[in-house]
């Protein structure tokens, strides 16, 4: 099969899910192709089985060169196998509202792009204060006192289930090769 992942990243934690979504994929011995979203335009899918596209939220908004690339594919897109990898720190909580407000920015990313993924999996985020200047990591650090959580702006503190991730990707492999 003949996969493509498109992402987009601000910190680097979507960047880093894409890369093992790209090598699980391979390691399964399929065609693979891994492309960040302000590369990906224009773009033939019509000899692609089925698509990956993943970003992260920030401020309720995902990246718009992910935006753009799924509103300039939508047709294609809706015609295959595809997978929505959401990447937030909001994934790796339980708060009814933040839940809530994940999947409103989620379902607004879709109806702006004219596009509905196939399969919609969140994905829990990391805090990234390696990368983060002095008024991103005092944001959120403020976000993370709000939440109960104790973090130490020196150290990243990753939330993302890899193993989960895994799972994900295997049984969204399995779905596409039954479509073939």
């Amino acid at each position: 099969m003949r996969i493509l992942i498109v992402y987009a990243s601000t910190d680097g934690q979507t960047r880093k899910v894409a890369r093992f979504a790209f090598d699980q994929i391979s390691d399964a011995g399929h065609s693979v192709a891994l492309i960040h979203a302000s590369d990906a335009n224009p773009m033939d899918l019509s000899r692609i089985d089925g698509a990956i596209l993943a970003g992260s939220v920030h401020a309720g908004s995902y990246q718009s060169e992910l935006g753009e690339f799924a509103e300039a594919h939508a047709t294609a897109l809706n015609r295959m196998p595809t997978l929505f990898l959401g990447v937030s720190l909001c994934a790796a909580g339980d708060d009814a509202e933040d839940w809530k407000d994940l999947n409103a920015s989620t379902q607004r990313f879709f109806d702006d792009a004219g596009w509905t993924s196939g399969r919609v999996e969140h994905i829990a985020g990391a805090y990234r204060f390696t990368e983060y200047n002095f008024f991103e990591s005092w944001a959120m650090r403020w976000i993370a006192a709000q939440k109960g959580q104790e973090v130490d702006p020196h150290e990243n503190k990753e939330f993302t289930d890899w193993d989960a991730l895994k799972t994900c990707l295997a049984n969204w492999l399995e779905g596409v090769a039954r479509q073939d």
